[in-house]
Order: structure tokens, then sequence, then C-alpha cells
């Protein structure tokens, strides 16, 4: 499991990103991979899939 931050989330569009505490790297998350609720500055755990459009945050769950 990877540890990050989320960066952005768009309730009502249901998409966000989650910024990568081990690399820096933004990562798309849309609501379907949420396990829990999120709102921006939110510590998760979340895990990387490859998407239709590149990497997608699965799995993102709040610490």
């Amino acid at each position: 499991m990877k540890t990050g931050t989320i960066k952005f989330f768009n309730v009502s569009k249901g998409y966000g990103f989650v910024k990568d505490d081990e690399t820096g790297q933004e990562v798309f998350v849309h609501a379907t991979g949420l396990i829990d609720q999120v709102r921006q500055d939110d510590k998760v755990t979340f895990e990387i899939a490859e998407g239709k459009k590149g990497l997608n945050a699965v799995n993102v769950k709040k610490v």
C-alpha cells in the first residue's frame, strides 16, 4: 500500500488527485476507486492500477 494526500477532490464530478508521499507524483482518483469519502488534505492509503487514460489510485482509504 502506498500513502499520500488528497490534493483535490470534486465531489459533484466524482474525481480528484492523490499526491504520492514517496514519489511526489499526482495520481488520478475516481469515486469508484474510493473506500472512504475523502476531502482535500486527507491522508490516505491507496494502490495503483492501470486505467483507460493512465494510472489511477484505487482502494483509497483514509488513514
